[in-house]
């Protein structure tokens, strides 16, 4: 929407200096240049701007600015769910190399990377969660509860994910949603959560078939898992209304397959009900190299897949400002908590079941703060990459400005 339409309240003095760009990152706000146009993208959402908005340095102009702060630009939205994270199982049936939760490289060159301890959920931890949970929620006054059923692979506890479900209705109003790699899913299984309250699943792809079943492989015998994968996917799809999230991992080794990888799950699958996303693969200390640089080509090879994604019926994710983590934004776990199997408390997925990152547990709660300063690890801060956050910034910039441009030019803005 433009910023005309984005506000229809009564001017009043405006502010007498512009809003910059040092100003607008602390907000958690943006502004692009498009092609056309500029694009203000804010923790309240997304707006069309004309030249005359913006000063000669990329600032907001004051009125500008006041319009967008009084529609609620400027503004997150409220919270009103508690975001729970639970481990199922900490142990995994597959062996990606680049996974946060290996503990090193196979050193044999196979699919068996080590991991963390192995874990499993059990219903006496999921009383504890509960109860944890109920005395979080009431602190800060969220009555529904929206859970994350996580991994490890969180299939190989189907048990522990289905009474946690059901046992969680009976404390609050709750929905769900899973990351799997979907390999273990069955029509039988996904009926039976979404009865329960699963509403969506993230699956992983790392390129096309011939690399995805190099990369992502079975554990016990570095079998592929591309087929079983689309086959699950469309059988659980047969038989509820599920949705999925497909993230699509791109590295140096999948980025020449993932324009016939869209192609491939477009003809697969019913893209009206899939969202796509391209992610690169960051190092997170386990000895991943991924040697696919934030270049120009990066970025126009996005902006490629995205607008092909979106031909074909997928839905991708539309560009915003910079949001808090409800789960890990908060040091104190205000709106949201991660727990492992076995009860103990991270401050982020990315974090959990590593020995010496516990925050807490579910039975005695967080620890005090002076004992988790250095433990409390927000989303991505473990991910290194070869280049500097400018440069990040910069291809995040392009790729989100020419998906913007597009979907406005396409009417889908």
């Amino acid at each position: 929407m433009s910023i005309d339409q984005a506000t229809g309240a009564d001017r009043q003095a405006a502010p007498t200096t512009p809003t910059a760009g040092t100003e607008l990152a602390a907000s958690g706000a943006r502004l692009l240049r498009g092609e056309r146009t500029w694009w203000f993208l804010g923790p309240g959402g997304v707006a069309r701007l004309a030249d005359r908005h913006v000063t000669p340095d990329g600032g907001l102009r004051p009125e500008a600015e006041q319009r967008l702060r009084a529609s609620g630009m400027f503004t997150a939205a409220t919270v009103r769910s508690y975001a729970l994270t639970v481990l199922t199982s900490t142990h995994c049936n597959l062996g990606c190399g680049y996974c946060f939760q290996n503990t090193a490289q196979d050193l044999a060159g196979g699919s068996r990377p080590p991991r963390i301890a192995r874990t499993r959920l059990t219903s006496e931890t999921i009383t504890s969660i509960l109860g944890f949970t109920e005395r979080r929620m009431a602190a800060v006054g969220l009555e529904r509860l929206r859970i994350l059923l996580f991994g490890g692979e969180p299939l190989l506890n189907p048990r522990g994910c289905l009474e946690l479900l059901e046992r969680a209705a009976d404390i609050a109003p709750t929905s769900a949603w899973m990351i799997s790699n979907a390999t273990l899913l069955t029509p039988s299984l996904a009926r039976r959560l979404h009865d329960r309250g699963l509403t969506s699943v993230q699956v992983t792809f790392d390129g096309d078939r011939d690399d995805h079943d190099r990369i992502r492989v079975g554990r016990a015998d570095g079998s592929g898992t591309f087929d079983k994968i689309v086959r699950n996917i469309v059988k659980a799809s047969e038989v509820t209304p599920l949705r999925w999230t497909l993230r699509v991992n791109v590295s140096q080794e999948t980025f020449h397959g993932v324009d016939a990888l869209v192609d491939r799950l477009g003809a697969a699958l019913d893209p009206t009900r899939c969202t796509l996303y391209f992610a690169r693969i960051g190092d997170v200390g386990v000895g991943y190299a991924n040697s696919l640089l934030h270049t120009g080509e990066l970025s126009s090879a996005f902006t490629r897949w995205q607008r092909r994604a979106l031909e074909l019926g997928f839905t991708v994710n539309r560009p915003g400002g910079r949001k808090t983590c409800v789960t890990c934004g908060h040091t104190d776990g205000r709106y949201g908590a991660v727990v492992s199997a076995d009860g103990t408390l991270a401050s982020c997925w990315e974090t959990a079941g590593k020995p010496d990152w516990e925050v807490g547990t579910v039975a005695d709660g967080y620890l005090p703060g002076a004992g988790t300063g250095d433990r409390w690890i927000a989303c991505q801060d473990l991910y290194s990459y070869d280049e500097d956050a400018r440069t990040l910034a910069r291809f995040r910039d392009t790729v989100d400005t020419a998906l913007l441009d597009h979907l406005h030019e396409t009417g889908r803005l």
